[in-house]
């Protein structure tokens, strides 16, 4: 039972999200550092949040484009 597939999928392109900053996933203090920047940068309205960037073992503050 092989059969040809053909996908009509397309692919919308998604804009790179603004790093503000970055912290070491092997801090003692694990995400606190990156969680408080966070906050602090929402606080002043921007729409930060922490994401894991498993490649580097870093936590990224990030502002996703478009925000």
């Amino acid at each position: 039972m092989n059969q040809d597939r053909t996908s009509s999928t397309s692919t919308i392109p998604v804009p790179d999200p603004t790093i503000l900053e970055t912290f070491p996933a092997g801090s003692p203090y694990g995400s606190w550092p990156a969680e408080r920047f966070a906050e602090a940068r929402r606080l002043e309205g921007e729409p930060a949040e922490v994401v894991m960037h498993l490649a580097t073992d870093t936590f990224l503050v990030v502002v996703k484009a478009g925000a």
